[in-house]
């Protein structure tokens, strides 16, 4: 009898085990990654959507002066007030052919000076 035909053949050897564990480590990082990028895309969703709403609201002031013939007095530029201190926001008035109506445009922006982020909506007023 052969002594070397005898001996059991259980488990795995290790290049099997190192290989198994490359794998492993490998879709892990994936997995992070990706966790990682949808961190960050939940955040810029959040951030979009808080300065929607922060034009959408501008855009609702402008509108409630513009009912009572006060869009003069209204400021053109600004920054929030806390929490939202991070967004400034601009309005721009442009004139249109028909009497009594403006387009206005709100930009809310976001971000350092290099790397500034915009949300701009457009609407037109009735001045009365």
């Amino acid at each position: 009898m052969n002594s070397i035909s005898s001996v059991n053949k259980h488990g795995f050897s290790l290049l099997e085990v190192m290989i198994a564990l490359a794998i492993i480590g490998t879709a892990l990082t994936a997995c992070l990654t990706l966790v990682n990028r949808c961190v960050h895309s939940h955040e810029q969703v959040q951030r979009i959507t808080i300065a929607t709403m922060l034009a959408q609201h501008k855009m609702s002031e402008l509108e409630v002066a513009a009912r009572h013939n006060e869009l003069d007095s209204i400021e053109k530029q600004g920054i929030w007030e806390k929490p939202y201190g991070q967004y400034r926001w601009q309005v721009v008035y442009t004139d249109t052919p028909i009497n009594g109506v403006q387009q206005v445009n709100v930009s809310i922006i976001w971000g350092d000076r290099k790397n500034n982020e915009e949300v701009s909506i457009d609407s037109f007023l009735f001045n009365k």
